[in-house]
């Protein structure tokens, strides 16, 4: 098996992910069972040990009988990967360019099955705040022990395949936040403290077009919670750190560290845009879900995606481009799905607009798409937007930043510029009709 997969990374040389397809598809099964939650203060439980391996205890049993099956899956899982292997490019407005040209997922996907983990409800008065920055910032050191307590290994199985990923722990009873490609087609999951202790998950609510999931962990009481920073507060060249579990169990808590490369990053994600932070933060298999971490020990977004690829013998590997969702939009969404259970979706104004040269850069209307809430407000191509719900307007991204806070059927008021006359307009937000 090894050699077969030896064979295939010579073969393609410069791909960043490995692939392997598993030629038989119970050996995940054969390899291992799953231990089962304890009573806070038991002493471990012990899985079925590996050969060689009955005399040792704890921990250490756990890790390597979740390691057995970690060797399985990362060389079963199949990483969605850049169509037609071409190597992505950026093009100014953050999107893959060129035919193929989408990021890939750093963690296995269940797209052709449909996710039946066991649900609850999100309980009233749970939600996820963020913070600005404040004391002194943290060295590494002192971000890592703040942070990994409440980075979780998170495994989503499915009959004879499962899903390894990352979550972050929002709450002290066991709201977990991750991605939703990281438990797409599970019929079951599970969580794993960094000190090894398992926890059955149960699922509050998803949206995969936002990759976004809130689990919670059954009957977890005092667990250590992340504090997650404003977003909104990031610039590009501040240090970033990323802790998850790449590639699995074998290498979890493992930390990286970059920078931030940029912001609202619109990136195309399986026929869709996603805007992101792009960080230099090395990402890999099983990053999925993870923190994305400041110099405070905050949690500024969600780990989701690398680009990654292979090119011609002339064309560089693809390396260094990772992403995140910003901690603002994770906020917006999870506690909609806490809420509600589903992401009612961000709506549409139905409008394109522009900085135009000519207004010194304001944002101005290009044109106005009939059946949205800004032609039935009156709104004109030409009209330039001062303000969004009294937010000032500088460029589309703060346009965009506004529109992000509101769901379908909300209304926002904008504050409009025309023939030298200045008063506001109440649109409509309709969901996108393309």
């Amino acid at each position: 098996m090894q050699e077969e997969n030896r064979e295939k990374r010579t073969e393609e040389p410069q791909e960043v992910v490995n692939w392997y397809v598993r030629p038989n598809d119970r050996e995940v099964v054969d390899c291992y069972v799953q231990p089962r939650p304890m009573p806070v203060g038991a002493a471990p439980v012990q899985p079925p040990a590996a050969p060689k391996k009955a005399g040792k205890k704890g921990l250490r049993i756990f890790l390597i009988a979740v390691g057995v099956l970690l060797a399985v899956i990362v060389a079963a899982i199949v990483v969605s990967s850049l169509t037609d292997g071409e190597t992505p490019s950026i093009r100014g407005d953050g999107s893959a360019d060129g035919e193929g040209g989408d990021a890939s997922s750093i963690v296995d996907i269940f797209r052709t099955e449909k996710t039946t983990i066991p649900r609850m409800q999100g309980e009233a008065g749970v939600s996820m705040t963020c913070t600005a920055p404040s004391g002194e910032k943290l060295s590494i050191q002192d971000v890592y022990a703040k942070v990994n307590p409440s980075t979780v290994l998170v495994v989503a199985e499915s009959g004879d395949k499962a899903s390894i990923g990352t979550g972050v722990i929002m709450t002290s009873d066991g709201y977990i936040i991750t991605n939703a490609h990281v438990i797409s087609g599970g019929k079951s999951c599970w969580i794993a403290l960094d000190t090894g202790y398992p926890y059955d998950a149960r699922l509050v609510g998803y949206d995969e077009d936002q990759d976004l999931a809130v689990l919670k962990a059954v009957d977890a009481e005092d667990l250590p919670v992340a504090e997650f920073g404003d977003s909104g507060q990031c610039r590009v060249g501040d240090t970033a750190y990323a802790i998850g579990n790449p590639l699995g169990v074998e290498l979890r808590g493992t930390l990286t560290n970059g920078i931030i490369s940029a912001i609202n990053r619109d990136v195309q994600v399986e026929g869709r845009v996603m805007t992101l932070l792009q960080t230099t933060a090395a990402l890999n298999n099983g990053n999925s879900g993870g923190p994305l971490i400041n110099e405070y020990g905050q949690v500024i977004g969600i780990n989701t995606l690398k680009m990654s690829g292979t090119g011609s013998e002339e064309e560089a590997t693809v390396e260094g481009l990772g992403f995140a969702l910003p901690s603002s939009d994770v906020c917006f969404v999870v506690n909609d799905l806490i809420a509600t259970g589903r992401f009612r979706g961000i709506p549409t104004l139905g409008v394109t607009v522009t900085n135009s040269p000519d207004n010194g850069g304001q944002v101005v209307v290009y044109t106005v798409e009939d059946g949205y809430g800004a032609a039935e407000a009156g709104i004109q191509p030409g009209d330039v937007l001062l303000k969004a719900d009294g937010q000032p307007l500088h460029q589309i991204n703060d346009l965009m930043a506004v529109r992000r806070t509101h769901l379908v059927d909300d209304t926002m008021t904008l504050t409009v510029l025309r023939d030298g006359r200045v008063f506001d307009v109440e649109v409509p937000l309709y969901a996108n009709k393309g």
